[in-house]
């Protein structure tokens, strides 16, 4: 895919007349990939894709557009100038762009992040072998992932991260089922036997009769993929400079002077997630940003656009200004001592359908999903019907906050809508007092 991209960045050069510029950023992956249903794989196969976004830039007006590359020469080079005359054409109709900021300078990169990967035949037999007789509901996907970023400025840069998710769940009937993951860059047949294992021990317990609580604040425990829920809607706005000078994010107080719990350090970890080490405007990203360091914001993310807009210096943010490799520091607390920590209280796997009920205030509401349970003697004892909570993040990564794990999972985004996410988040869990569920 590298040298395809290169290619095609080098008959972009030939295309452009005097006082245009161009920008070309590429997408594509070769994946693998197994649906499972009932302990079956039910699709199986090999999905390779390339798209290639290119804009057009002359003085301060900007026009883009995006084609699928075939990988055919000669139809791929006629492709490419109907796009670029195309582009030309729309450009006197558009107005000046007043944030257009690009990076000038030319960059040179050749990332590749290798991943040890195990032939998928062998994937199967050990995802099915692990599962038994269980009724096991899923999808693996693995493979490179690549990203490319191309200047008529001179601009070559390349990224390819060799990566897996196996997002899945285990069934019981009806609603009681136990949801899990196993991601990363290095497949590890014990790894994914072990994660298999403890959804089916959580599976056994949901055997038992379903309790309800009443509505009221329980000291609960969050496991990483139920803090990846919360870090997904913090990312939305959250750590962005527009939506704070504007006031629309959710962690708007902290630019105020609130704070968080001290244990609370999370960084963009650039150098260690599987996203690419620049962005569409081919400014590099740091190897890491720390956004808040001892429960205080420290450096929020700002795009081109807002570097503009606001007077200040880029610092390899996306467009949307959000982060796509978090890093939750760890804490002190063993996940071998998290039930008896809780003493009594609730043990929570999974959240879902989250979103902001007061984003001002950093309040976030959503449900309880799949394995959540009561625990009392430091042992579980039930399961729990599904509930809502709605609390703030001031209280749950501040006052409330007991402590954070010293074990992290990596989790990925299991989105493939249009192409397998880059996005991924490693993440302790979380142990909290007086965690309100509302009805």
């Amino acid at each position: 895919m590298r040298e395809h991209f290169l290619h095609c960045a080098d008959a972009l050069d030939g295309l452009l007349k005097r006082g245009e510029i161009y920008l070309a950023w590429f997408e594509g992956e070769s994946s693998d990939f197994m649906r499972f249903n009932k302990t079956a794989v039910r699709q199986a196969g090999r999905v390779e894709q390339r798209y290639l976004d290119l804009r057009l830039i002359h003085g301060a007006r900007q026009a883009s557009a995006r084609t699928t590359l075939t990988g055919e020469a000669g139809a791929e080079r006629a492709a490419l100038s109907t796009m670029i005359e195309r582009l030309r054409t729309a450009l006197p109709t558009l107005q000046d762009d007043p944030y257009l900021l690009y990076a000038t300078d030319v960059q040179r990169s050749d990332g590749i992040r290798p991943g040890h990967l195990a032939r998928p035949a062998e994937i199967l037999d050990q995802i099915l072998d692990a599962a038994g007789n269980a009724d096991l509901v899923g999808i693996y996907a693995g493979g490179p992932i690549c990203r490319g970023f191309a200047s008529s400025l001179g601009s070559r840069c390349w990224h390819e991260a060799q990566s897996f998710n196996f997002d899945f769940s285990l069934h019981l009937d009806r609603d009681k089922a136990v949801k899990a993951s196993y991601a990363g860059l290095d497949w590890d047949g014990a790894a994914v036997r072990s994660r298999i294992d403890g959804a089916l021990a959580q599976l056994e317990l949901l055997r038992r009769p379903a309790r309800s609580l009443a509505a009221g604040r329980y000291r609960s425990y969050l496991a990483p993929v139920a803090v990846a829920e919360i870090m997904q809607v913090l990312a939305w706005d959250g750590f962005s400079i527009k939506a704070l000078r504007t006031q629309q994010s959710a962690l708007a107080r902290l630019a105020d002077g609130a704070v968080l719990h001290r244990s609370v350090n999370i960084t963009e970890n650039s150098a260690g997630g599987i996203a690419a080490g620049f962005q569409q405007d081919g400014f590099a990203k740091p190897d890491r940003t720390t956004l808040i360091a001892g429960g205080r914001l420290h450096s929020p993310l700002v795009s081109p656009r807002s570097a503009k807009e606001f007077g200040m210096a880029a610092n390899g943010a996306n467009a949307a200004e959000a982060p796509e490799s978090i890093d939750m520091a760890a804490g002190e607390l063993s996940v071998s001592e998290v039930l008896r920590e809780l003493g009594a209280g609730i043990y929570v796997n999974n959240l879902w359908y989250l979103n902001y009920s007061d984003r001002p205030a950093g309040r976030i509401t959503g449900m309880t999903r799949f394995a959540t349970f009561w625990v009392e003697g430091g042992e579980i004892v039930a399961p729990l019907n599904v509930m809502r909570f709605d609390e703030s993040l001031y209280r749950m990564l501040g006052a409330n906050l007991v402590g954070l794990t010293r074990e992290r999972q990596i989790v990925i985004d299991a989105q493939s809508y249009g192409g397998r996410s880059v996005v991924s988040q490693r993440l302790p869990g979380a142990l909290i007092d007086d965690f309100p569920l509302t009805l």
